[in-house]
């Protein structure tokens, strides 16, 4: 099943409803870069709210999400990362380093607008 990638002016919303598996993951990270490639989009809101566990894995394919959307131009802000999951992420030892994060949709959507500049 694909994770839908909806396009907002010159953003990427993304709104993962399930819990990922590692093909959902990888299939989810070719679709958002050839997105952001088709669209010429400037960034990209990946909302994650409903993901209530989080391995290393799936952990290593969103950091790689946001590096790879960096190259290709486009800022990435997370939002909705449950308490469970924070703490799953720091005992795995996995430093999401610049990675911009809110704790809701709308806050990232405002997050992404002010590093956009608009």
């Amino acid at each position: 099943m694909r994770i839908p990638i909806l396009k907002l002016y010159d953003c990427l919303l993304v709104s993962i409803q399930w819990e990922l598996d590692d093909a959902t993951a990888l299939q989810f990270q070719e679709d958002l870069l050839h997105k952001i490639h088709e669209t010429s989009a400037n960034g990209v809101v990946i909302d994650i709210t409903s993901i209530d566990f989080i391995d290393s894995f799936i952990a290593k394919v969103l950091g790689d999400v946001v590096s790879m959307s960096k190259l290709m131009g486009a800022k990435v802000v997370i939002t909705g990362i449950q308490p469970a999951v924070a703490i799953t992420l720091i005992e795995l030892g996995i430093v999401l380093d610049d990675v911009l994060t809110a704790l809701d949709l709308e806050k990232g959507l405002e997050k992404l607008q002010q590093e956009l500049g608009d």
